[in-house]
Formats: structure tokens, C-alpha cells, sequence
């Protein structure tokens, strides 16, 4: 079970409030803060999305663009030692190292 939901490349996580009895969620990956409610989860899902329309459609009307979740790029720093290994790992498996290390991140997240 998940505690996620994705829609139009947004990501919201999603929690339950027992003392109300309501699901809530809120988009992640975004500063700008959209939640939604609902007491049942096809409920949720409407308010999900009709939560990243309104958003978008703010957004449009304010003359602003819409924050977009996850870029697709990722920055980090490693040792020079794991650089080498990494590159020389990739290098063996015919990939470029931006596709290699892709594909052992989508499955170390499996």
C-alpha cells in the first residue's frame, strides 16, 4: 500500500485523519501549498485532481507559471574513487553514465 498518488506529473501524499474520518492531501515536491480532502478514497482521487487543475488554472490566471515537480535532474557529489567505478560500470554495460545510473536508481526504489 501507498500513501501516493500521481496526476499530470504531480505527487501528493496522502494521509488519514481518523478523529475526522477524512483522507488529506497535499502536493510534495512543490513549495507552493495545495492540499485536498475527502472521506472516501474516489472522492480523494476528484479532489486530487481537481486540486492540480485549480492550481494550474491559478497559476495561468496570475500570470504565473505552475511549479513543476521533479525536474528530472538530479545533482550530487560523490568520492572520486565511486566516479570512476560508476563511470567504468556504465562504460561496461553500453549505457552513458546518466542512463546507467537512471536505471540502478529506478531499481534501488523498487
Amino acid at each position: 500500500m501507498t500513501n501516493t498518488m500521481n496526476y499530470k506529473g504531480y505527487l501528493a501524499r496522502v494521509d488519514y485523519d481518523d478523529e475526522d474520518a477524512i483522507f488529506t492531501g497535499r502536493l510534495v515536491g512543490i513549495c507552493d501549498g495545495v492540499g485536498f480532502h475527502a472521506d472516501n478514497v474516489e472522492a480523494l482521487r476528484q479532489a486530487f485532481h481537481e486540486a492540480v487543475e485549480d492550481y494550474v488554472a491559478v497559476c495561468a490566471k496570475m500570470g504565473k507559471r505552475p511549479q513543476k515537480p521533479y525536474s528530472g535532474r538530479l545533482m550530487f557529489r560523490v568520492s572520486s574513487d565511486v566516479h570512476r567505478k560508476v563511470a567504468l560500470a556504465a562504460k561496461r554495460s553500453g549505457k552513458s553514465l546518466d542512463q546507467w545510473a537512471e536505471e540502478v536508481l529506478d531499481h534501488a526504489v523498487q
